[in-house]
């Protein structure tokens, strides 16, 4: 079990479930769109953030980068992570039928996958940090064609796919993503692997 001091913010009551079992930390299910007119909810994500930070994990269907967005959207200060989990197609035990999409959700994640998520993220004791050194920029993403030239939305899915990356995601939250996860050498040897 990894301590994590930040708070996790999950859809539903069976990612938190789920989640108990692997992390020892605060644990808020949005109860999916509820948020959207849960004020006290989100206010209290809003004091989380600023005071201890907080952790985005979302299933990687639509439904989920809406609840995703709209976290970002309200949270204006303090220290939002996004863990991202990988496009696994299949249906949870639970339920009789897949998602609308096909995709499992956090609840669905082995353990295995949650964990190399977190780690991906960043997320880590801070014995074990280290610096980055330089950043990946946008710059970097339109002069190796993922961004802001033809083909470079499909480009981008095929990085996507090939890092275990869920495919809904814009440029920029690709951008974030890889500089929490590769440094820009790790990332640029993966570019000329394609």
């Amino acid at each position: 079990m990894i301590k994590i001091k930040q708070a996790i913010i999950v859809e539903g009551r069976y990612d938190k479930i789920k989640l108990s079992s692997l992390v020892d930390a605060l644990i808020i299910p949005t109860n999916g769109f509820a948020l959207y007119k849960d004020k006290e909810t989100t206010e209290l994500i809003k004091m989380l953030a600023k005071n201890t930070g907080i952790i985005i994990l979302t299933d990687s269907d639509s439904a989920g980068f809406q609840i995703r967005s709209r976290l970002r959207s309200v949270v204006t200060e303090g220290e939002v992570i996004n863990v991202y989990i990988p496009d696994i197609f299949g249906k949870e035990r639970r339920k009789r039928a897949p998602s609308k999409q096909g995709k499992l959700g956090v609840e669905g994640m082995s353990t295995d996958v949650l964990l190399e998520a977190f780690r991906k993220a960043g997320v880590i004791s801070e014995e074990e940090a280290a610096p980055k050194g330089d950043p990946i920029t946008k710059a970097d993403l339109v002069d190796l064609g993922l961004s802001g030239g033809e083909n470079s939305s499909e480009r981008r899915k095929a990085l996507q796919k090939r890092l275990g990356l869920p495919e809904l995601l814009s440029a920029n939250l690709l951008l974030e993503i890889l500089n929490v996860n590769y440094t820009r050498e790790q990332f640029l040897s993966i570019i000329k692997q394609l």
